[in-house]
């Protein structure tokens, strides 16, 4: 059985993967879901990280699995811990040197997020709600949003502190109906930051609340292959 390290993304907390580690822990799986500090001023990537180390304690053999934001923060793990594979899910993919506050403007991330809404028939207008939870259903949307918390842009200031991304396997998975991170602005970055090809699935940018059970299966693909 694999050991998941799940690493949610900005505002978010444990909760955004609840449904998704009970999946990995009905099938025999051990999930650690740590909290990042995203709401306190004085805590950057580096803190993030140490939350997470701090939680996974000596477990070894991990399969790292990283949302959004979370993906500039698991490749900082790799020294500090028994990684086996990390898996970006809907990610930031950093480059070296780049700050996260750069990001969004290096990689045309407003360009490709318009040219998705006009493909779609939306306006960027849109809620941000409708952004991000579009197809969770929505008791768990409305606790979603409840549960958010104030994200700090301490992580955003400085530049991505690896010289290069780890020499550790990497697979990345988007989400075909993501209206964050539009499918085809992934599949780009992707192969150009990381040199792979994405992998791909149904659902939102939050697909952990509306697809646990498919996304539970392509992560535990994902860990089957690692212990091979």
């Amino acid at each position: 059985m694999a050991t998941y390290v799940l690493i949610h993304g900005a505002t978010g907390s444990a909760w955004d993967w609840h449904l998704v580690a009970d999946e990995l822990r009905s099938r025999g799986h051990e999930v650690t879901a740590p909290d990042l500090p995203v709401d306190d001023d004085s805590a950057g990537l580096s803190e993030y990280a140490d939350a997470v180390v701090d939680a996974v304690g000596d477990d070894d053999h991990l399969v790292v699995v990283a949302h959004s934001l979370g993906a500039l923060v698991a490749p900082l793990l790799c020294e500090r811990l028994s990684v086996d594979v990390l898996v970006l899910v809907a990610g930031m993919i950093p480059a070296p040197g780049e700050s996260p506050g750069d990001w969004w403007e290096n990689t045309g991330h407003a360009e490709a997020m318009q040219e998705q809404a006009a493909r779609d028939g939306r306006t960027t207008d849109e809620d941000l709600a409708e952004t991000f939870l579009h197809d969770v259903p929505p008791d768990l949307a409305q606790e979603s949003l409840a549960r958010a918390r104030e994200q700090s842009g301490a992580p955003f200031e400085k530049s991505w502190p690896l010289q290069a991304w780890p020499d550790v396997p990497t697979r990345f998975l988007l989400f075909g109906d993501d209206r964050m991170f539009p499918p085809d602005f992934l599949r780009r970055l992707a192969s150009d930051r990381l040199g792979v090809t994405a992998d791909e699935m149904p659902g939102g940018h939050y697909a952990a609340l509306s697809r646990p059970t498919e996304l539970a299966d392509r992560l535990e693909a994902y860990g089957t292959a690692s212990l091979r």
